[in-house]
């Protein structure tokens, strides 16, 4: 069984716009929650960034300095598609989640997608779950995402 969260929202921006407001701007419009904190030093400063070897990664910069790697970019789509890997600190080797983002024009707007999958990948019990079951726990990350989007929105149709 696959556990997941999915979430969309309409945008009155452009697919390309919604994109680098997404991966540009992350840091103006994400906002922490602290149930789901990447590390227990949270919250840092989001960013897409180009990592070793080439390739892209999305970090969470802390107020010490350190950088923790969120994930790998597997995905770069300029205004159609986004995917990478999202972990927590405390997930054990094989607890892997993934995010993928779709950009699709709808008319003069833009349906922003979020699929947020592998949660099965991480017990019940483990902290970054809070022993919430299945349920309760991908509802509450799908109100996170919702919220999210929203402020993705603010960002993205602001002068």
């Amino acid at each position: 069984m696959s556990a997941k969260v999915l979430v969309a929202l309409r945008i009155k921006a452009s697919p390309q716009r919604v994109f680098e407001v997404f991966t540009d701007d992350i840091a103006a419009w994400w906002r922490p929650n602290a149930l789901f904190s990447f590390t227990p030093r949270s919250p840092g400063v989001l960013a897409f960034e180009d990592g070793e070897g080439g390739g892209r990664r999305l970090v969470e910069r802390l107020p010490t300095g350190k950088v923790f790697e969120i994930g790998p970019v597997r995905v770069w789509e300029p205004g159609q598609r986004l995917v990478f890997g999202w972990r927590q600190a405390s997930f054990a080797p094989g607890m892997d989640t993934e995010v993928d983002v779709r950009f699709e024009a709808v008319g003069e707007e833009t349906r922003i997608t979020v699929e947020h999958r592998g949660w099965e990948t991480v017990p019940t019990e483990h902290v970054a779950r809070h022993r919430f079951p299945d349920a309760v726990f991908l509802r509450r990350h799908g109100e996170w995402w919702q919220a999210l989007l929203a402020e993705l929105s603010k960002a993205a149709t602001s002068g």
